[in-house]
């Protein structure tokens, strides 16, 4: 064996007792690793002392490639059984933390949507006052949406900032009143309708979404009054928000009922009072009272345009905005949280 051979040899035997010896050292796996790259990296120890295979003779070079891959094997197999030690260690320190008799952590329990709540709130109370479900399309026709409800082509619902066409004749609909439609065009009074659903509009601020919730009610019948949709409403308001709610008429317009009327509650935030915690409350801006619905007696021309004689039936209707319900009775105060999808925010509704 040449004198090259053996010092080559030695080498290679005194640098896997180097890192034998450094068992114990490294107190984490960050530290083994330093090591594991100063033994067996690329610019490592190992491969310096490899350096010199590529100059030794041709008839030495088997013997000692043999050597040097036995040494890699001896290392890698010795730090990675520090590193199951340490794993090992590791778990056992965090086993010994645990104690069984800690309550366990429970899953987080989901919650449906506050605006899905108050809209089967809402709905349980009408079905409750004998009205039945309707459902339509929320891709309409012009004649549904609009003109079979008294609104002409002038008129300034058909702007292109409020609606959101589809095509000439085609939209998104604007509200689920042309559900109330195709019920009537479906089935011969007495008739009581809700329907319940997604509304479209070209609108987005800070209190307008171009998507939102609606609920609209419909009955028709025989001598249907003012007086009968004056009831019905106010029964409705008071199982919803509550039996002290103050309930209030003001005349308005709407082009397919005849009269109109937009109902107003006494402020939930404040109590009717105007004012909370000795400032104008900020809900109702002072007056005591909120807008929550729009109502009306059906116009004829709707009548006529799906076929009841408005000299034998008359009848009622009614509709308002679920987020709008939802952000009152829960004191919600941006419109925005309904569509984050913030954990924090809908856990509370768990």
């Amino acid at each position: 064996m040449s004198d090259e051979l053996k010092t080559f040899l030695e080498g290679l035997d005194s640098l896997a007792r180097e890192c034998e010896a450094c068992k114990g050292q490294a107190a984490s796996l960050n530290e083994l690793e330093e090591i594991r790259v100063e033994y067996l990296g690329r610019k490592g120890k190992l491969a310096k002392s490899m350096g010199a295979l590529g100059k030794m003779p041709n008839e030495h070079k088997p013997e000692a490639g043999r050597k040097a891959n036995e040494v890699k094997q001896f290392l890698t197999s010795l730090i990675d059984g520090w590193q199951a030690e340490l794993v090992r260690a590791q778990d056992e320190a965090r086993l010994s933390r645990f104690d069984p008799s800690m309550p366990g952590r429970k899953p987080w329990a989901g919650s449906l949507h506050p605006v899905t709540l108050v809209m089967d709130e809402i709905s349980e109370i009408l079905v409750g006052l004998g009205f039945e479900h309707a459902t339509g399309p929320e891709v309409e026709n012009d004649w549904h949406n609009f003109e079979a409800l008294n609104i002409p082509p002038e008129h300034p619902a058909r702007d292109m900032q409020d609606t959101l066409y589809v095509s000439e004749n085609i939209v998104l609909r604007t509200h689920t009143s042309p559900v109330q439609v195709r019920s009537m065009l479906g089935k011969k009074p007495p008739l009581a309708v809700i329907c319940p659903g997604k509304v479209y509009r070209r609108d987005s601020d800070l209190t307008h979404t171009p998507m939102f919730h609606q609920i609209e009610g419909l009955l028709v019948d025989h001598e249907v009054s003012m007086s009968d949709l004056r009831g019905t409403l106010t029964a409705f308001v008071r199982q919803l928000f509550g039996k002290k709610t103050e309930v209030r008429f003001r005349p308005s317009f709407f082009p397919f009922t005849e009269p109109s009327a937009e109902v107003d509650i006494s402020c939930v935030m404040c109590g009717g009072k105007g004012h909370k915690d000795g400032s104008t409350c900020r809900v109702c801006k002072g007056t005591g009272w909120v807008e929550i619905l729009g109502c009306g007696m059906v116009d004829p021309n709707v009548f006529k345009s799906v076929g009841y004689d408005p000299e034998v039936y008359t009848g009622f209707a009614f509709g308002l905005g679920v987020e709008r319900v939802a952000m009152l009775k829960y004191g919600i105060g941006d419109l925005r949280m309904f569509f984050e999808n913030d954990v924090r925010f809908l856990e509370q509704f768990a």
